[in-house]
């Protein structure tokens, strides 16, 4: 390409990034970051109507839910990934699994967005899981936007859930906008920035837009009454506390705007909505390994935030969903995977919005593309066009929870040792492995039991091949090295594998007191800490 070329390009690149927001929505289990992220698009006229998380009558569960078992159960288990195009914006909004026991896969795409949704159940405010990843998002300084859902239900005061964000994770609150009734009687939204009041009556089932009806200020007062003048002397304390917007500070990572809302009635939804398009980042530099800032205008690069096999139940193939982080994407590049150094070919790239999917020839930096029968890469991957780039890997988590695997059926092991494999480069669970256990009895670790269930739920339907998992008596994991595993594999209580996926040696223990135990009586040897919750071990 010429240099005027390139320049145009460039040019092109730099407007398409600017059109861009990627962002996640991060909250504890059960505040309904699913049917919120559903809520979003069909406000956005993504879909032309939302469902429950668990289903009601003849409507479908969540859009992003497109796992068996996430339907069936009723929880969001994998990210998802959804596009949308919205007033001269293209937002790309990844789901994320809610339940703790999926905390590393929230991770990964927390390392691919950048901004986050904070859902808070207008009843129990800030949860462990909430606050967790609140962690993942300050160590990022990540800006985050605070959204106080299910207003619609009996909750707590509202002064009192600001005072407890700001008490409790030290991010100032400033509310954008101010419900009219307390938690269970919402009536509808004042506009601190406009002061316009927006009235909002539920539709049948929450399965479309609330209808809303902007009223002035005497109108609003005649209407709500009571409520009305309760809202209105909040306001007033708001603005004696300084309790504004302020976009520096906001991007800073050391305020948050707040908006109230129902996900499920779809009230206050299309506030977020905009406040999304308005006030979240675009995709800006991305920092390599060498800490140097790869602008967006630079030739292509993208890192693998998470891989995903049998989402097609037709085709059984492998997804690589990548975050793009620089340059203009075509389909059919060949473009370096910078682990190898090897070519890798994306005749087959797709645009996914839950279990829906579509061809995408082209995308800029803040698109999520997802590379098909990508057997080759790995989360953490880089791939580029030009001149090499390489960025950090993705940690992995400290998996707390362990259990041998082994075939049910003996006649099956091909079957097992491909699925197995499968899960690990997928992360599902990390794998272990070690010359006295063998490759036909794993040790698979994980942060929560409830993986080991996916686990099996998998190897059975995709893979064909159902396992036993019997539980080991370790808690702990470190990093070690080829100095100290013989030392410690010989210890009472402590156990030396490899985790296959990086060939890391870590040292599992049966609890933090038999450790302690250890690093006390062998002061020399390596037990390094891995990540956990999103910080690093202690």
């Amino acid at each position: 390409m010429d240099t005027e070329g390139a320049t145009k390009q460039e040019s092109e690149v730099a407007h398409e990034a600017e059109r861009r927001r990627t962002f996640a929505v991060i909250s504890h289990p059960d505040a309904g970051k699913s049917t919120l992220t559903e809520a979003l698009a069909l406000h956005a006229a993504a879909i032309s109507s939302a469902g429950a998380v668990h289903g009601k009558g003849d409507r479908k569960g969540v859009t992003s839910d497109w796992m068996d078992m996430e339907q069936d159960r009723g929880i969001s288990i994998t990210s998802a990934a959804l596009r949308i195009d919205y007033e001269g914006r293209v937002l790309n909004l990844l789901d994320t699994p809610g339940h703790a026991d999926f905390s590393e896969d929230t991770y990964r795409v927390l390392s691919a967005v950048d901004c986050a949704i904070m859902l808070l159940d207008s009843a129990k405010g800030l949860e462990p899981q909430t606050l967790k990843l609140f962690d993942v998002c300050r160590a990022r300084k990540m800006p985050v936007i605070t959204f106080v859902n299910k207003w619609d239900r009996p909750g707590r005061e509202p002064l009192e859930l600001l005072d407890e964000i700001e008490q409790r994770i030290g991010l100032r609150p400033t509310p954008l906008n101010w419900p009219v009734g307390i938690a269970g009687d919402f009536r509808g939204l004042i506009d601190r920035t406009s002061d316009t009041y927006t009235k909002m009556t539920r539709t049948p089932g929450g399965a479309q837009k609330a209808i809303e009806e902007v009223l002035d200020a005497d109108r609003a007062a005649e209407a709500e009454q009571d409520a009305w003048v309760q809202a209105r002397e909040e306001i007033e304390l708001l603005e004696a506390l300084g309790a504004d917007f302020d976009h520096a500070s906001f991007m800073a990572g050391e305020s948050s705007p707040v908006l109230f809302g129902a996900a499920l009635s779809n009230f206050g939804v299309g506030q977020l909505l905009e406040a999304v398009v308005g006030l979240a980042p675009a995709p800006a530099a991305k920092v390599d390994d060498q800490d140097r800032p790869r602008p967006v205008e630079r030739p292509f690069s993208g890192q693998v935030f998470k891989m995903q096999a049998n989402m097609d139940k037709n085709h059984r193939d492998r997804m690589a969903f990548l975050r793009v982080s620089s340059g203009r994407f075509d389909r059919g590049m060949v473009l370096t995977h910078a682990a190898t150094g090897r070519p890798f070919a994306t005749k087959y790239t797709q645009a996914v919005f839950g279990s829906d999917r579509s061809t995408i020839d082209t995308a800029y930096p803040g698109d999520v593309i997802a590379l098909v029968n990508a057997q080759a890469l790995s989360v953490g991957d880089t791939l580029y066009d030009g001149p090499k780039v390489f960025f950090p890997p993705i940690p992995s988590f400290a998996p707390e929870h362990f259990v041998v695997a082994r075939a049910v059926d003996a006649g099956k092991y091909k079957q097992f040792q491909r699925g197995i494999a499968q899960l690990d480069a997928e992360g599902v669970v990390q794998v272990l492995t070690s010359d006295v256990r063998g490759e036909q009895a794993p040790v698979l670790a994980a942060v929560g039991p409830l993986q080991f269930d996916v686990v099996k739920h998998r190897m059975e339907q995709e893979f064909r091949s159902p396992i036993e998992a019997s539980p080991l008596e370790y808690s702990v994991a470190r990093r070690t090295d080829a100095e100290s595993a013989p030392t410690l594999h010989a210890l009472s209580g402590a156990e030396v594998l490899r985790r296959r996926s990086d060939d890391e040696l870590l040292v599992l223990v049966h609890n933090k007191w038999r450790l302690k135990v250890i690093e006390r009586d062998h002061p020399s040897l390596v037990m390094e800490p891995l990540l956990a919750g999103g910080v690093d071990e202690g």
